[in-house]
């Protein structure tokens, strides 16, 4: 074959991809691949997020049945509040609730009463339960609670100090000196130096206030968030013995509990932002 024919073969074959071109197609596929896997595990961190949503609201949906909360006698109004926004919030449950004498409640726990939580007037009845091995977990304290005196409407005898309690001729009831209530008025009475001997001492604190409602009594030493819960029944007179007996208020999931989940998410909603309003407006302390 002539050299130029040759020459002519060579020139006329096929151009060969230059070494440049290699590294640029593969940098593309590189990129496509990244914003692949980009794509792929937003999608799978959105699956996730909905999954977990899902998972929590059917959590929350899974909560039914009764609970039955063992509380003080001073939490009625509030606690029969929490309860009813308690069932609100997760429909098919009830909550029931036994109002009392902690120190009453707490002997009814550790004799196998059933009950699902037990919240109390002070952390000495709430030992009472914790030391029978009957409580789940440690006790937090919720709220706290202070003494006030409660008259007849108009406050007739012109009560005006804890001091005006001891005059003759005067009818006033406190609580069983076993109760929160009725030790914590010891305790400011003992602050003021003053002796006090009432026509009764009553189970818990709301039957020393109904002595007063009856008019059978003209005074009692109860909690100011009792008298406040009276309304215009009765008239408070604060005392500034009442700082030296103010009362802890703990709560506690019970270890026998029938209905643990529910308990559990009952004291969650009573510690809560919105729980703790309730309790503030109701005249309770914070903790």
């Amino acid at each position: 074959m002539p050299r130029s024919a040759r020459r002519t073969s060579r020139t006329n074959r096929p151009s060969q991809p230059s070494r440049t071109s290699r590294p640029s197609r593969f940098l593309q596929s590189a990129a496509l691949g990244t914003a692949a896997l980009l794509t792929l595990g937003a999608c799978s961190s959105s699956g996730s997020d909905t999954a977990s949503s899902s998972s929590s609201s059917a959590s929350s949906a899974e909560l039914s049945g009764t609970v039955t909360v063992f509380a003080a006698a001073s939490l009625q109004e509030s606690f029969t509040a929490l309860g009813k926004e308690f069932e609100k919030e997760h429909p098919g449950t009830k909550v029931t609730f036994s109002f009392g004498g902690s120190d009453s409640l707490a002997a009814s726990i550790t004799n196998g009463a059933p009950a699902d939580a037990f919240a109390s007037a002070s952390p000495k009845t709430m030992k009472i339960v914790t030391d029978a091995g009957d409580g789940s977990g440690a006790p937090a304290t919720f709220v706290r609670n202070q003494l006030e005196i409660a008259t007849l409407p108009g406050n007739p005898e012109k009560v005006a100090s804890l001091k005006d309690l001891t005059r003759s001729g005067l009818k006033v009831v406190l609580c069983d000196r076993t109760v929160p209530c009725g030790a914590a008025a010891q305790k400011a009475l003992q602050a003021g130096g003053l002796k006090l001997t009432p026509v009764s001492y009553e189970q818990d604190v709301k039957g020393a206030l109904t002595k007063v409602e009856l008019k059978e009594a003209d005074a009692a030493v109860v909690y100011r968030t009792d008298v406040k819960a009276a309304g215009d029944k009765v008239e408070g007179v604060d005392f500034p013995e009442s700082a030296d007996a103010v009362n802890d208020y703990p709560i506690t999931l019970l270890k026998n509990a029938g209905n643990p989940d529910a308990a559990k998410a009952f004291i969650e909603l009573v510690r809560s932002a919105e729980g703790q309003k309730v309790l503030a407006e109701a005249g309770f302390l914070k903790p």
